[in-house]
């Protein structure tokens, strides 16, 4: 069985987990370079990819699940509805999708006056519905890295992008004026491996919903 995992938080919150189901995982991704990783169960292995890409890998079989948050399986259900089974919540790595502006901005007015406005994002989809429904006309620019620096420079007047302590948004003189929707981590499943696999992937699924 492979699970797919991204580094740095989910990869955390995700351990106690992997341990509720018997699974201790044999090195650390952060200090290791080794992309796929062992564990002490002979039949279990995680590989390490990309927060974006764990939807990719589960859907097209390379994995047989794998963590994802919310705010990437928006984006990735745009292009690819329906081909991931989303079976938990597991209510890690929560944080909050948002709109920011810097600070002395008036967005409330902006939106009123009906300007049209230019939002960057790595969240397109969901920025995009966001807005839609509440009928603000945007223009959206998608960025990869540094979105905090876009309205600082003048590339955009706000930005889409996820909230956790807002320490960030603080530093760049950015404040968050809306909040889009809540964002945790979800245990996906490769459809046609749940259907041929069940009785190996079932165990681990029910290990890690009673734990979160």
């Amino acid at each position: 069985m492979t699970l797919a995992l991204s580094k740095g938080r989910i990869f955390e919150e995700t351990l106690p987990l992997l341990t509720a189901a018997g699974i201790e995982v044999s090195e650390d991704p952060e200090k290791s370079r080794k992309l796929i990783i062992g564990t002490n169960r002979p039949d279990v292995r995680l590989i390490i990819v990309r927060a974006s890409d764990v939807p990719t890998y589960v859907e097209y079989g390379a994995a047989d699940l794998g963590i994802a948050g919310k705010d990437v399986l928006i984006e990735h259900a745009a292009t690819h509805p329906g081909g991931l089974y989303q079976p938990i919540d597991l209510q890690i790595a929560r944080c909050k999708l948002c709109v920011a502006v810097p600070r002395g901005f008036d967005y409330e007015a902006a939106v009123r006056q009906g300007a049209r406005l230019r939002v960057a994002t790595k969240y397109v989809c969901a920025a995009r519905e966001h807005f839609a429904r509440k009928g603000v006309y945007v223009d959206l620019i998608k960025l990869y890295g540094s979105m905090e620096l876009a309205p600082l420079i003048g590339l955009a007047d706000a930005i889409v992008d996820l909230v956790s302590t807002g320490n960030t948004l603080k530093a760049n003189n950015l404040v968050a004026v809306e909040d889009i929707m809540p964002i945790s981590s979800r245990l996906i499943v490769n459809r046609a491996a749940l259907k041929t696999r069940q009785g190996q992937l079932q165990p681990i699924m029910d290990a890690f919903e009673q734990a979160s």
